[in-house]
């Protein structure tokens, strides 16, 4: 059921490509998108979960209606596997999406970026290239997309070690004020879209927890800068 269920989903690139279009509605120019990015990214998110859940339902009642046809008496067990299945390809798709609508938006920015590169790891995003990083590693921004992150942040440290610094996005709010000093002496930054900084006390509290259009201006922005300046783009 759930082979069936796959077949009849859309492309993960296409619902997320669909959520862009929606929140960058009259919004083209770079300066603009930066200035608003947070709300932009979770316009975007947002928009295109509710299409994936418009066409779960649809795909899910297509294919449970085939199966009851010529399986009137379904086995629960068929049945729990198969909503199984869906929760956790969700979860995935999420996640995937978190990541996709980050890297479309580094884009429209004209953010230089190499995706998963080899390194210490494999981070998905490596500003401004492997290049620069074999060549001057300290001069690098390591940046990786995590939706929820519950101890997994530890899986990555080592990605960013030899870098400028290592930024880590992420929607998840529920990290301690322990787990985020843990983070700061390990120089990882954790970047989130405004209202999650600004509304929970620990964010608000911790030096390393920045929103998105503080890692811009603050960071990414002055890097770019000094990227130019010595031609490396």
């Amino acid at each position: 059921m759930f082979d069936e269920f796959s077949e009849k989903m859309p492309f993960n690139e296409a619902v997320t490509r669909a959520g862009l279009e929606h929140a960058l509605t009259g919004k083209n120019d770079t300066e603009a998108i930066k200035a608003d990015f947070s709300k932009i990214f979770e316009s975007a998110l947002g928009h295109a979960y509710q299409l994936y859940l418009t066409s779960e339902e649809r795909a899910g009642n297509e294919v449970l209606n085939g199966y009851f046809k010529t399986n009137p008496s379904a086995p629960f067990g068929d049945l729990n596997k198969f909503f199984q299945s869906i929760a956790q390809s969700r979860k995935t798709r999420a996640g995937k999406a978190f990541e996709n609508v980050i890297k479309a938006l580094f884009k429209k920015c004209d953010y230089p970026f190499a995706e998963q590169a080899v390194i210490n790891g494999k981070p998905d995003f490596l500003l401004p290239s492997k290049e620069h990083y074999n060549a001057k590693a300290m001069d690098c921004i390591v940046f990786t997309a995590k939706r929820t992150l519950r101890e997994r942040w530890r899986q990555i440290v080592t990605e960013g070690t030899k870098a400028y610094g290592f930024f880590l996005a992420t929607q998840d709010e529920d990290l301690t004020a322990t787990q985020l000093k843990e983070m700061a002496a390990n120089k990882i930054f954790v970047v989130v879209p405004q209202n999650v900084k600004a509304k929970i006390p620990n964010y608000v509290d911790a030096n390393n927890v920045i929103s998105f259009e503080d890692f811009f201006e603050d960071y990414l922005d002055p890097a770019v800068a000094r990227w130019k300046k010595q031609g490396v783009i």
